[in-house]
């Protein structure tokens, strides 16, 4: 199917995408890969803080998902164009499984070690980095341009669901069957994938080789995004978003302890305010976003975000922080489906999975800001880091205006 020409319109129900099937498979391959990404995350985290003490290495295990993502991704984008995507798609889950299932049978025979979880992570990390020039590209081709941001609504708000269940699962499946169950139930996941994939009847034609080697068509990307003042404007609040505004999330557990005295629970609780507030925002965009609003809500979803996450790091108590982490997660979410939505949008249709590629090198510039964030935080206190960190952002969206008044 391809897809159709943006047109404005208002109204088109949540509902209209799952009447594509193929709409409906890919959802569900969306769904075991931010489930299991969640669930793999907290049982990783235990682990390698049980096996070697070390904060800093299971910080790591998180950077070594986005490393690929930052190197590869727009590598990935160029390639994705001569593979025909759902056999690409096939192979991405495929290694997701042999890597989830490896890690469970090594757990069984006792013999997995912190280098296992690493190379996991990193291969972990190519799959996540393939997800915009392969799946979510699926997606769009599938429902069209004008229900884009209705199937990124669904998408992100899925995501920001897993991210609520997900880490209860994973812990709960930790505690009750050892280390090895939530690896094996990511097997059991990775195999629903599977099959959603083999059913898909969406087809592209892979681009002929053109002579172009993969140097040069990373390089044409460039140059198109260079020149559209609207791509570039995309890929600079992306910069913004990924180092100054995401990071601050990492600071809500200690901000939770140090400042508000909060126990375990409690923690748990405040840090799944913002993905409440997302996923409610998802649904809110799903339903009311219109195509003259889409770069709006782009842009206020990251100067909302950073302004919220500011706030929530000065309040002193616990019932206007968590209000303020809902809000936060609320606005953050027109920025969660408009990225996407948008490079779709603009791009040319030849040229989408290699934009959506280098968006992927955007986002995984997000160890430069926990590195940032990290540093501030020792010398300043976490609270005062996580404020700082968002008035960066704040300060570099008025200092980038120029650009991104051409979507807003």
């Amino acid at each position: 199917m391809s897809d159709a020409a943006a047109a404005p319109s208002r109204g088109v129900p949540l509902l209209t995408v799952f009447a594509e099937p193929d709409f409906r498979r890919l959802w569900i391959v969306g769904l075991v890969i931010f489930g299991v990404r969640w669930i793999e995350t907290i049982a990783v985290g235990v682990f390698v803080y049980q096996e070697r003490g070390s904060a800093l290495l299971v910080a790591t295990m998180m950077l070594l998902r986005l490393v690929p993502m930052a190197l590869l991704g727009a590598f990935l984008g160029a390639w994705a164009e001569r593979m025909e995507r759902r056999t690409a798609l096939l192979l991405i889950v495929l290694a997701s499984f042999a890597t989830s299932l490896a890690l469970g049978l090594l757990a069984i025979a006792e013999a997995l070690q912190v280098w296992h979880l690493a190379m996991a992570s990193l291969i972990n990390g190519v799959s996540w980095a393939a997800d915009n020039p392969v799946r979510r590209m699926m997606l769009g081709q599938v429902v069209g341009a004008e229900r884009m941001s209705i199937a990124m609504s669904v998408d992100v708000g899925t995501n920001n669901a897993s991210r609520m269940l997900g880490p209860t699962l994973g812990g709960v499946l930790l505690a009750t069957t050892g280390i090895q169950g939530p690896f094996l139930l990511s097997a059991l996941f990775y195999l629903v994938a599977i099959g959603a994939t083999l059913r898909l009847t969406y087809r592209n034609e892979a681009q002929a080789p053109s002579g172009e080697g993969v140097l040069g068509r990373v390089a044409a990307g460039v140059r198109l995004v260079l020149d559209d003042r609207r791509l570039t404007a995309i890929m600079i609040i992306t910069l913004i978003y990924n180092i100054f505004a995401w990071p601050t999330t990492s600071m809500v557990p200690v901000i939770g302890q140090d400042r508000l005295l909060l126990g375990a629970e409690g923690v748990g609780f405040l840090a799944s305010m913002d993905g409440v507030g997302a996923f409610f925002g998802a649904l809110l965009i799903a339903w009311l976003a219109r195509p003259d609003r889409y770069g709006r809500l782009y842009v206020g979803g990251v100067a909302s975000y950073c302004a919220l996450m500011a706030l929530f790091a000065l309040l002193p108590h616990v019932l206007p922080s968590g209000v303020a982490l809902l809000l936060a997660g609320l606005g953050g979410s027109g920025f969660s489906i408009m990225q996407t939505t948008l490079v779709f949008l603009a791009t040319p249709p030849e040229m989408r999975s290699r934009v959506l590629g280098l968006l992927s090198v955007c986002i995984g510039v997000g160890p430069v800001g926990f590195i940032h964030l990290g540093l501030l935080a020792d010398a300043i206190g976490a609270h005062y880091a996580v404020a700082l960190s968002a008035a960066e952002g704040l300060l570099a969206l008025w200092l980038t205006r120029r650009w991104w008044r051409s979507i807003s």
